[in-house]
């Protein structure tokens, strides 16, 4: 005999990032179904978040961001690397670059290959159109009246058009769109904004959610770790979490639910998990974390996409680094934005991008282009004063795996980051073939007429040691961290195709760390679909499952400071 679904179940939602925001919205569609959502960060009034070159004054900021950095790594020649994070509204949707891209069929495909069904381009692409609000209308590849707006770029210029004409000669397609399976071509960026506006996961999913009555939205909510009891199941008793410690107004608490899902992204739900007890052994360990259930894989599989900044100065024409040079230049920028929400205040980082192959064997675009029509020596830096344009390339699909992992039961102390980039051989082959790639586009005919001289990383540089050195030094993140709770069955997974944490009930992540490899572009608007597909999976179960008497020894019930 069955009996009803409890007439209110509680989700709570740690991070109000892409994942978090939309998790927040699609739940508490059902009145019955209470909702919590907890940010460590505050609310997102701080005007730069909204104006798109904004996200120079919100990266490296800690009102906006987490601050992150990078262990010195070898693969970069020894160097540290900022690591941005979002801490606010929105996560790192309301500081990032605002491309719109999904990636390719062909990772979806893969990702199902490793035991994770449902999870096909397939059964994934309605999923993109659900949200989405396409500049263009509703057509077989895009989807119209959702919350996540997709628009144009409102400006063009001279040298990226020549970079677009030359990349074209390089054999690089000229296309119109990079979302509908294969982006492979060379085309403008579309982005997530409306009207010249960032248009942020906080804009699109938490606009009037607080006027529903079940719904509550924490700010300032800093979670430690997890809560648990034991559970009855198919697996016998084990730990089923009923909540999270959390820091609110400068004291802990504890705050309980039916179910708790982490969307704390690549760096924070693992560094949650860690402290939780659930994690590597020896880890734990080491930091005198009792175990509550080993998962290896926590904190691993980290990958990320290292852009190579090559920089080409130019003759006879414009480029921002000039306009920008002078208080006139900069009035007129800040007055076309005022009048017309365009010019350069309404730029993404990057206008222009391209997916290439590194060389004929590929089967499919391994090589993603981001190009700028600016150049400055590092980021944060002031522009050059001389026109130039950057060409940055990363590889799509790193074999190189790092790890996040917490140094400190202390909430407060920054987890180590550590990437490993260009630690494999083909990653190094593939970073020396990019770099030979964009030479010869930059001497294509097209951009003849410029005279592109290289200023990094060096024409003098040319064996293919040189260069692999040299991808080591121009080497950045891209920020897009992925893969730290890895999907799977295999024995490093932490988390299976709905999404449940192995071994312990009452749990789910659901953020970019559940990506078992990194999609082939950027990587926001994947996050989103992993969250419309695990609001399905939630509300699905909510519908059709059977309650069962449950005995409940609770473990942890209370805070303590």
């Amino acid at each position: 005999m069955t009996t009803a679904v409890p007439a209110t179940t509680t989700t709570l939602i740690v991070g109000a990032g892409p994942a978090g925001c939309l998790l927040a919205k699609r739940l508490s569609e059902d009145p019955a179904h209470r909702v919590v959502l907890l940010e460590a960060g505050g609310k997102d009034g701080y005007p730069w978040i909204h104006i798109p070159v904004g996200y120079l004054y919100c990266i490296g900021n800690p009102r906006t961001d987490w601050c992150y950095r990078t262990e010195a790594d070898p693969g970069l020649n020894g160097r540290s690397l900022g690591y941005p994070r979002g801490k606010v509204l929105g996560g790192s949707s309301s500081i990032n670059g605002m491309i719109y891209m999904r990636g390719q069929a062909r990772d979806y495909d893969h990702w199902a290959t490793l035991g994770n069904p449902g999870w096909d381009w397939a059964s994934v692409e309605p999923l993109f159109k659900a949200s989405e609000d396409h500049f263009a209308g509703a057509s077989e590849h895009h989807g119209s009246g959702g919350e996540w707006r997709v628009e144009r770029q409102r400006l063009q210029w001279e040298i990226l058009e020549a970079f677009r004409d030359a990349a074209s000669e390089c054999g690089i397609p000229k296309v119109d769109d990079f979302n509908c399976g294969d982006n492979e071509g060379v085309s403008y960026f579309q982005v997530n904004q409306r009207k010249g506006i960032r248009w942020s996961a906080s804009k699109a999913f938490l606009r009037g959610l607080d006027k529903r009555p079940n719904v509550t939205i924490v700010t300032g909510a800093e979670v430690d770790r997890l809560l648990f009891a034991e559970s009855g199941s198919r697996d016998g008793i084990r730990p089923r979490a009923t909540g999270v410690r959390v820091r609110l107004k400068g004291a802990w608490q504890a705050m309980h639910a039916d179910e708790v899902i982490l969307c704390a992204g690549s760096i924070g739900s693992p560094a949650i998990l860690q402290r939780s007890g659930i994690g590597p052994r020896r880890l734990l360990a080491s930091l005198d974390i009792p175990l509550v259930h080993e998962l290896p894989g926590v904190g691993g599989n980290l990958q990320d996409h290292l852009q190579l900044r090559m920089i080409f100065r130019v003759q006879g024409v414009k480029t921002l680094n000039e306009i920008a040079s002078n208080w006139w230049g900069k009035a007129g920028i800040a007055w076309e934005y005022l009048i017309s929400r365009s010019g350069p205040l309404s730029m993404a980082p990057s206008q222009l991008g391209a997916f290439a192959r590194s060389d004929a064997s590929q089967t499919s675009a391994n090589l993603e282009y981001h190009v700028q029509p600016l150049s400055l020596p590092a980021f944060g830096e002031p522009l050059h004063d001389f026109p130039a344009f950057t060409a940055s390339v990363c590889y799509l699909r790193p074999e190189s795996r790092g790890r996040v992992d917490i140094r400190s039961r202390d909430p407060w102390v920054a987890p180590s980051i550590d990437p490993h980039y260009l630690s494999t051989e083909e990653d190094r082959r593939v970073a020396v073939d990019a770099i030979r790639l964009t030479r010869r586009i930059a001497a294509s005919k097209a951009l003849a007429r410029y005279r592109p001289e290289e200023i990094k990383p060096g024409p003098e540089l040319e064996s293919n040691d040189d260069l692999a050195r040299a991808a080591g030094d121009i080497g950045t993140t891209i920020f897009h961290p992925v893969g730290t709770c890895k999907m799977g069955q295999d024995s490093d997974a932490v988390v299976n195709a709905r999404l449940r944490v192995h071994g312990i009930d009452g749990l789910r992540v659901v953020d970019a760390s559940i990506m078992p490899t990194i999609t082939s572009g950027n990587t926001c608007s994947p996050t989103l679909m992993i969250a419309e597909k695990a609001a399905q999976m939630v509300t699905e179960e909510r519908h059709s499952r059977h309650q069962q008497p449950q005995q409940v020894n609770d473990m942890a019930t209370t805070a303590t400071s």
